[in-house]
């Protein structure tokens, strides 16, 4: 009974978490998908991110023929790297993503020592998700 009713509050907070995610997306100046990320540890947002351009970059994400350009960066990647300018880590933490990430953000997240991953929806590939589980992180699909 005790157990259920942990899972239970723990659905509930991923649930708000990742409802958060979503509008932390509306961030994002990309047209053609918007992501939203945040790292959670202690049940404290530790850092957040959104898809968009490097720092200094226009905020223009297609290029003429609306293709993405190259040098966008994931939502996970964003809030991974603002945590290494910050005085927090990852350890231990979860992270929210409205989409599933990809396997380069995947690799961040393994080595970010981020243990838990949240999403929203299926990104068109798997193999992000297939190296997280691989790695032995707890890889969620929070259905709305």
């Amino acid at each position: 009974m005790e157990e259920t009713n942990r899972e239970t509050k723990r659905r509930l907070l991923d649930g708000r978490y990742l409802r958060m995610a979503r509008i932390w997306a509306e961030n994002s100046y990309c047209k053609r998908r918007q992501v939203g990320a945040l790292v959670v540890k202690d049940k404290m947002i530790i850092s957040d991110g959104y898809n968009g351009t490097p720092s200094g970059f226009e905020n223009v994400c297609e290029d003429e023929n609306n293709v993405t350009k190259p040098y966008v960066l994931h939502a996970e990647a964003n809030a991974i790297t603002k945590l290494a300018r910050s005085h927090n880590n990852s350890d231990g933490a979860t992270l929210y993503v409205t989409a599933s990430p990809c396997i380069e953000c995947a690799k961040l997240i393994i080595q970010s020592g981020i243990k838990r991953v949240v999403y929203g929806e299926t990104y068109r590939l798997d193999d992000g998700i297939r190296l997280l589980e691989r790695a032995g992180i707890d890889v969620v699909l929070l259905d709305k």
